[in-house]
């Protein structure tokens, strides 16, 4: 890292109808650096990012590149100034397959795609960053960690200067996420500059160099990492302290009594392919039993043959000892089982429709909001109302479409949605991914409490720090098979991580 300024906003300036989301923000990135961006969801973090990679244009201030002062009409603009960016949400062609969508925008004068030249580089980045995705397969095929993967294969493609990486390691072991570090200190000595934007405050004290904090639309502050603490980091986030402990249950869990039974399960994905070799395990009542895993090992299957949106080849699922007809969702519903799935606004909810319409998604043929298939618009109202208080769901109205909700607050919508039902079982799938440090402690209350009264709950996390601090027992998947199964309590995290990967420390689990 050098003391030269690669980038420079100063006094950024962007209001929105209703807000402004960047009041006056200054951010200094030097040629070299890794740069960590904090803030909780609304503090602002992806409005200046947006501005940065030529998304938005700011209503007042300037941005500097290279000493240049640079306006940026569009991403194409920001690219050609050398600046790239991962967003949290995707910008990819399902249809396209990886190399497709890696190169989508290029133009090298010619008329047609060299698929194997271009199938080749993409799987040598994806060998060198340890970002491992087939070239050939088609985005819809891929699981929401997997797409995230492409999406920074794109950036690195294209060789940019700068990179804003928003959540790059979601979906890397703890292994792998050192190596990706190994590799942007890398391109730090090669002159090139990272914003690293992230909720793990762990590593984000591992990798940066200095950090930002944004709160409010407002910068808080600029800190050296050797300087601060992750307790300091996520005060300046939030403006409170925030407990980092695991967390201690009120219930012990009683796995005395089964409430979950998946026996011998196996499923194929998208593709035909068998992602899922002949699974089983059990959960007890009040249990968290966290799955961990790198994407794309089949916990994205396995989530969805449990809540029966997909049909499995092979195996029986019980609920308190019933059995429960598989690839039925709706059987799944009446038999005590919710879903919180990892793509909260495409699976979980209908993001054009309103909270009040998402909130009644699973009841509506109830007595309570429907008579005679009629719907009981001023009950779906009054629950959708009870909940949001409830919840603390910040939102205009019951009306607002959820896709205007923040992060969290679409989250805590889905939460109070599946919670309200009283469930048996409650798979949650990644259910803190994207969200702030604030969101996230909410979220985890909320998991421990449903537990507490008795809910098994079945944690699918890549993020191993979450599972350490929730889960009763672990599971570790790994291409569709359980490879180890421990207790959460004492747990090797090293050894968690090489089995996550592949390493054949421990027995395969039958």
């Amino acid at each position: 890292m050098t003391d030269q300024v690669a980038v420079r906003m100063s006094g950024i300036v962007k209001r929105f109808p209703g807000v402004v989301a960047n009041d006056g923000v200054d951010l200094e990135i030097r040629a070299g650096e890794v740069h960590a961006l904090l803030g909780e969801n609304g503090a602002g973090k992806s409005t200046l990012s947006n501005i940065l990679c030529g998304l938005y244009r700011a209503d007042e201030g300037v941005v500097e590149v290279a000493g240049r002062q640079s306006e940026f009409s569009s991403p194409r603009d920001a690219l050609n100034a050398g600046i790239g960016m991962v967003h949290q949400h995707f910008r990819l062609v399902p249809t396209f397959t990886v190399a497709e969508n890696v190169v989508l925008g290029e133009s090298d004068g010619s008329l047609f795609m060299n698929h194997d030249q271009v199938a080749a580089r993409v799987q040598e980045l994806s060998d060198r960053y340890a970002l491992a995705v087939d070239p050939t397969a088609r985005i819809w095929q891929l699981s929401v960690g997997e797409q995230q993967r492409v999406e920074i294969l794109k950036v690195l493609y294209r060789g940019a200067k700068v990179l804003i990486l928003d959540e790059p390691t979601a979906v890397l072991t703890p292994i792998e996420a050192r190596s990706l570090f190994a590799t942007l200190r890398a391109m730090g000595e090669e002159g090139r500059s990272v914003i690293f934007i992230s909720h793990k405050l762990g590593e984000v004290m591992a990798v940066s160099d200095r950090v930002t904090v944004l709160r409010g639309g407002r910068t808080v502050g600029t800190v050296d990492t050797s300087e601060t603490s992750t307790r300091d980091l996520a005060s300046l986030m939030v403006g409170r302290s925030v407990d980092f402990d695991r967390v201690v249950r009120a219930t012990p869990a009683d796995t005395d009594t089964t409430v979950l039974r998946v026996e011998d399960v196996s499923v194929t994905d998208d593709r035909g392919r068998v992602s899922l070799h002949q699974i089983s395990f059990t959960i007890g009542r009040g249990e968290i039993v966290g799955v961990a895993g790198v994407a794309g090992n089949g916990q994205r299957e396995l989530a969805e043959v449990i809540s029966g949106i997909r049909v499995p080849i092979a195996g029986r699922i019980s609920v308190m000892d019933e059995e429960l007809k598989l690839g039925k969702a709706r059987a799944a519903i009446s038999s005590g089982i919710a879903h919180v799935p990892e793509d909260r606004l495409h699976t979980g909810l209908a993001a054009g429709h309103s909270v009040e319409d998402n909130l009644a998604l699973k009841n509506y043929r109830s007595v309570q909001i429907s008579k005679f298939r009629l719907l009981k618009r001023r009950a779906i109202r009054e629950q959708a109302s009870t909940l949001v208080e409830r919840y603390d769901v910040k939102t205009p109205d019951t009306v607002t479409p959820v896709r205007l909700l923040s992060g969290g607050n679409v989250q805590k919508v889905l939460l109070a949605r599946e919670f309200s039902a009283l469930p048996s079982v409650l798979i949650a799938a990644s259910p803190t991914r994207g969200l702030d440090v604030g969101a996230i402690e909410t979220v985890r209350e909320r998991l421990v409490a449903a537990a507490d009264e008795g809910v098994g709950v079945l944690l699918i996390s890549e993020d191993l720090d979450e599972i350490l601090s929730l889960a009763d027992r672990i599971l570790v998947m790994y291409e569709g098979r359980i490879v180890d199964d421990l207790p959460a309590t004492g747990a090797d995290r090293e050894r968690i991580g090489l089995t996550m990967g592949g390493s054949n420390t421990t027995e395969a689990v039958k």
